[in-house]
């Protein structure tokens, strides 16, 4: 039988000073009572209850046993309550892992989240590689792009605007491009991610326009895209939020900006197998609501949720 059962019996019988009023306490009948007395007194080979018609009463081992009770069960109910409130107020260590160039957006969103939720502190570990959650022991991932199909949960959280652009030194060079079809006579920067990869995508007024960008620069790095960009290497597809001070100071230039381009899918990964603790989803639920305000962004109005590498849009298709 259950030890921890076989102790809360115990001490319900003797608070309650009958077998009786420990059921009705414990809402279970009074011959399982009785059933939980016996197995503990089998189980240590001694006699805990000295038991009467009127009245039942500890022996002297029982007392001493029936006071070890009480201490472990007040132990195990505080261990209870502590953890049941780590799930209403967020507290503890985030453990959270970002690709290198998510961690540039997440960084001064930690210092405003910590600022409303004080109790918690973060752990913000980078790393290109999509890690074990579970066997490195973190709470959360922020990955963008496509993930690998894969027992984790993800929730969108927003879209990544990318901006068509290079520097002036570039186009002091060469003709800016007038309509996406230019951009094949031009070097163009390439990401070694699946995203955008070679296809760039343009939306426009006259409708849809697929580009298979070439050129002799690629990397798995957005950083290194942007410096390449800087340098006056080509044109770069890159994430808003990456450049917004390069575009503010002119060091690159919006091209086609009547254009919609690519957009890079921000996603907040967790293993299915855990519950969400206070501090995971409240952090969730405020990136969210940050990028909403962010121009950079276009967030989600409503949670996305499904397995990673099969998360669905509000409108069902795959992405």
């Amino acid at each position: 039988m259950d030890r921890m059962m076989d102790m809360r019996a115990l001490v319900g019988v003797v608070n309650s000073g009958t077998f009786k009023g420990a059921a009705k306490h414990l809402k279970v009948s009074p011959a399982m009572i009785t059933s939980h007395i016996n197995s503990l007194e089998e189980r240590l080979g001694i006699q805990l209850l000295s038991r009467t018609t009127r009245k039942v009463n500890l022996t002297e081992a029982g007392r001493t046993f029936y006071e070890h009770c009480t201490r472990i069960l007040a132990e195990v109910d505080e261990a209870e309550s502590i953890a049941s409130a780590l799930q209403v107020t967020p507290r503890g260590t985030l453990r959270l892992n970002t690709s290198v160039t998510l961690a540039r957006l997440v960084a001064p969103l930690i210092a405003e989240y910590v600022k409303l939720y004080p109790e918690v502190a973060f752990d913000l570990v980078m790393t290109d590689r999509m890690v074990d959650l579970v066997e490195e022991g973190f709470d959360l991932a922020l990955r963008a792009g496509p993930l690998p199909d894969s027992s984790l949960i993800a929730r969108r959280i927003g879209l990544g605007r990318l901006v068509l652009c290079a520097s002036p030194a570039y186009l002091a060079e060469h003709d800016a491009p007038t309509g996406p079809a230019d951009l094949d006579g031009h070097n163009c920067l390439l990401s070694l991610n699946s995203f955008p990869d070679s296809g760039w995508r343009f939306i426009g007024a006259d409708g849809e326009h697929n580009i298979t960008a070439t050129g002799n620069f690629r990397t798995n790095s957005v950083e290194a895209l942007r410096m390449a960009a800087l340098s006056g290497h080509g044109i770069g597809l890159l994430p808003a939020v990456i450049i917004a001070d390069d575009l503010r100071a002119g060091n690159l230039i919006q091209l086609l900006p009547e254009f919609r381009t690519n957009e890079a899918v921000i996603q907040a990964v967790y293993a299915s197998n855990r519950h969400l603790s206070a501090k995971a989803r409240t952090f969730i639920d405020f990136l969210v609501s940050r990028l909403r305000e962010d121009p950079n962004w276009v967030a989600y109005p409503l949670a996305v949720v499904g397995k990673a590498g099969r998360t669905q849009s509000q409108s069902g298709r795959r992405l």
